[in-house]
């Protein structure tokens, strides 16, 4: 008479069997942060984010580059899309696998001296920020040429970067997956409470490290949130680098971004670039390229 297998080692072989032997184990391109549980929006989220609009908000800039401080302007663009996590690029066509993201266009126009310089950061951030940014780039002209960075989060994050200068030359680059600073400025946008605080590892923003010829890698520092009465103020100090960013935000939803300071060494000098908020509209500016529509560049002050 054939022995049967007691019934927890049938138990035990199949579990083992089931999760061991599983040829085809489902390759995510971006897990959730294990330290999130689930965030609620603001009841209000949904009306402002998509009401098919954008919103556009310019700053008077003072910009610090070569030791020096000079005038500009700056602008952020928010705006909720639809973004296809695998090609990670815009969507064309609603479809189930689209991930609802908030993009933010972040500008700036400045001259040094002689010669002008045009900045522009791209961070597409789910609108569940348990997960991170799906995609980051960032390009720099001016007068000596151009820079150009693309972040891709895939089981890592998949940089390549381009630019005209030998000590910031073309290369590939693997990162573990820390804090992007970029996209702290998406989650001041959709929940502020949130903001990852203390001793962390960040990744600065790709334009100071591309601008500064820093290395592109995870440095440590020291996040902090203050809430006042009327704003939400966001710290990130890295010690080694010397260099600190303080972003104010409104304290009532939609958290708008009212100003934001970055100190630095340059030359051998401690500068601080200020920007200051100076409009705020709600516009589909990509349906408005004509003459006429110059008036809302004026409102922005612009023009």
């Amino acid at each position: 008479m054939k022995r049967m297998m007691p019934l927890y080692s049938v138990l035990i072989f199949s579990f083992v069997f089931f999760f061991c032997s599983n040829p085809e184990q489902k390759k995510e391109v971006m897990q959730p942060k294990a330290s999130m549980e689930k965030i609620e929006k603001h009841p209000n989220f949904n009306n402002y984010w998509y009401a098919g609009k954008a919103e556009i908000t310019s700053y008077q800039l003072s910009q610090v580059r070569y030791g020096e401080i000079h005038q500009g302007i700056a602008v952020n663009i928010f705006v909720t899309e639809d973004f296809l996590p695998e090609k990670q690029v815009k969507a064309d066509a609603p479809s189930k696998k689209n991930i609802p993201i908030l993009k933010l266009n972040s500008t700036k126009k400045f001259t040094t001296g002689i010669y002008p310089y045009s900045l522009m950061n791209s961070t597409f951030s789910p609108i569940d920020i348990r997960q991170q940014a799906i995609k980051i780039s960032f390009s720099a002209q001016e007068w000596c040429g151009n820079t150009f960075v693309q972040l891709n989060n895939t089981s890592n994050f998949k940089i390549d970067f381009y630019s005209y200068f030998e000590s910031n030359s073309d290369r590939n680059i693997t990162l573990s997956k820390d804090i992007l600073e970029n996209e702290i400025w998406t989650q001041i946008r959709i929940s502020p409470t949130n903001l990852p605080t203390g001793k962390l590892q960040i990744i600065p923003s790709f334009e100071y490290l591309s601008l500064h010829h820093k290395k592109f890698t995870a440095y440590e520092a020291i996040a902090a949130l203050e809430v006042t009465d009327h704003f939400i103020v966001y710290s990130i100090k890295y010690p080694i680098l010397k260099r600190t960013l303080i972003i104010k935000a409104t304290k009532e939803f939609p958290y708008t971004i009212e100003s934001w300071e970055e100190t630095i060494s340059s030359r051998g000098k401690m500068l601080t670039t200020k920007a200051a908020k100076i409009k705020t509209i709600q516009s589909a500016y990509w349906s408005k390229n004509r003459v006429s529509d110059i008036e809302e560049r004026k409102e922005l002050g612009l023009e």
